[in-house]
């Protein structure tokens, strides 16, 4: 029955070392993909992407009408039926003089960093030329990075308007917050269940009245089936307390003056929550991935707020790391050698329980390189260092307990007290270790962060790891 037990737990361990060392794989479309959360590595690992953003100095032709309105869809006219409306070219700058100040320029520093942050994106450098106010952006290059930088030009301006007089009735100033959600697809009449990704917008106190208000004053107008029959066009008609006809009204809701779409309200919207469908309904999860991530980066775009000034990107370039995938790959390597000798070791040294000790060391190197992939820790050259030191930590404590059991016959009994024993004397020693990654986590500094990151999880790990799976083990064996 010990047999059976230790059999048990060893090709767990070895089920969760394939996992580590080798992923999960399962077959999405025509293709076999790893689920296992890959590492997250630090720009001098994965290397760099410099994203150099400049203050827009260029303009944007603008057509207006005699009265000085601006007029859209214009580009189908001819010079001369332009002439003959009235209508007049002007050079309008993209920013003009008066946004373009110190103030501004720090507050879209600050609103790009939010970006970067929302989007996941804390291992950053970000520097702003106070006189100019041109920025230089530095992110860690992976398969987001074009999404990310992408995000970092867009403006953000966001607005509701009535669609024939081009009146604001709402911006940037009425969103409390936005972000991206699915639900079912209740219109769909095919038997496979159909899901839909929405932008959903949160208003503020004085939004959600806005809101209200403007769904009151373009509420969508029922049509009588004659009315149906006898439409010559597109806009519906009705009258009003007085007799007098009433022409139905819709607002055009707009991001970066980019039309969004053109609609009423079916009813008064109360909730002070807006949701936009993006795309349509579909079963397919590759096309809702692809919508969610667009609704997912208009969602940071309108959270964070609208850039004061605008930018335009004149330099995007990737820079490699000093660290090639040769060198990298000898240093694990070089690792995980000096592991194997050092299990060596204890195996020749406490004989079946160095064997024990073995397959715990294992499981738990396994454990932990899960661990620091979903604990969203980012590995960079003092990352690798600090997995380097964990396992010599987890060495010496397995050392230490296996030193102590050998001393006396292995019962429960000596077992609960050499391990007892053995934390209370290794954590003591190693409190100032403890307290130094805690200190490091919160360093706003990728290299001392993933340090302290990794120190932190590893510690954890071998504290609970150890009273856990090694306890069972040595008490498996002590069973008689």
């Amino acid at each position: 029955m010990k047999k059976v037990k230790i059999l048990t737990i060893t090709l767990a361990i070895i089920l969760i070392t394939a996992i580590a060392f080798g992923g999960i794989y399962v077959q999405k479309q025509n293709r076999m993909e790893n689920v296992v959360e890959d590492y997250k590595y630090a720009m001098d690992l994965e290397g760099t992407r410099t994203v150099r953003l400049e203050v827009d100095t260029g303009t944007t032709t603008v057509v207006k009408d005699s009265e000085g309105k601006e007029v859209k869809d214009t580009e189908n006219l001819t010079e001369e039926q332009m002439t003959e409306k009235g209508y007049t070219k002007e050079e309008v700058p993209n920013n003009s003089e008066d946004v373009k100040n110190e103030e501004n320029y720090k507050k879209a520093k600050e609103i790009l960093e939010k970006r970067l942050q929302k989007m996941g994106v804390n291992n950053y450098t970000i520097k702003l030329d106070t006189q100019a106010g041109d920025i230089v952006v530095e992110i860690p290059e992976d398969d987001s990075t074009d999404t990310v930088v992408s995000q970092l030009v867009t403006v953000g301006k966001f607005t509701i308007q009535d669609s024939e007089t081009g009146e604001v009735l709402m911006d940037n100033n009425d969103i409390k917050l936005a972000s991206a959600i699915s639900g079912a697809d209740n219109t769909s009449t095919s038997a496979v269940a159909k899901t839909r990704i929405y932008l959903n917008i949160e208003f503020t106190k004085d939004g959600a009245k806005k809101l209200e208000d403007i769904s009151n004053r373009y509420l969508k107008i029922e049509e009588t089936k004659e009315d149906t029959e006898n439409a010559e066009n597109t806009e519906t008609t009705e009258t009003d307390e007085n007799g007098e006809e009433k022409t139905e009204k819709k607002v055009t809701i707009k991001i970066d003056d980019t039309e969004i779409m053109t609609t009423n309200f079916e009813e008064p919207m109360r909730t002070g929550k807006m949701q936009l469908s993006m795309g349509g309904a579909s079963s397919d999860q590759k096309t809702l991935q692809g919508y969610a991530a667009q609704a997912s980066s208009i969602a940071v775009v309108l959270d964070t707020g609208n850039l004061p000034v605008k930018y335009q990107a004149t330099e995007n370039s990737y820079v490699l790391s000093d660290v090639t995938n040769q060198e990298l790959s000898i240093v694990v390597y070089a690792l995980l050698a000096v592991v194997v000798v050092a299990l060596i070791v204890l195996i020749v040294r406490y004989k079946k329980l160095g064997a024990l000790a073995t397959i715990s060391y294992i499981g738990l190197i396994s454990v932990f390189l899960i661990l620091i992939r979903y604990a969203n820790v980012v590995i960079s050259i003092e990352g690798i260092f600090a997995i380097a030191i964990v396992l010599v930590l987890n060495y010496i404590f397995v050392n230490k307990l296996l030193s102590k059991l050998k001393e006396e016959k292995l019962t429960k009994t000596t077992a609960n007290k050499g391990i007892a024993e053995t934390y209370k004397e290794f954590f003591i020693r190693i409190i100032p270790v403890c307290i130094l990654a805690i200190v490091f986590c919160f360093i706003n500094w990728s290299p001392i962060s993933s340090f302290g990151m990794v120190m932190f999880w590893g510690i954890t790990l071998i504290a609970i790891y150890n009273a856990i799976i090694t306890n069972i083990l040595l008490k498996i064996e002590a069973d008689k």
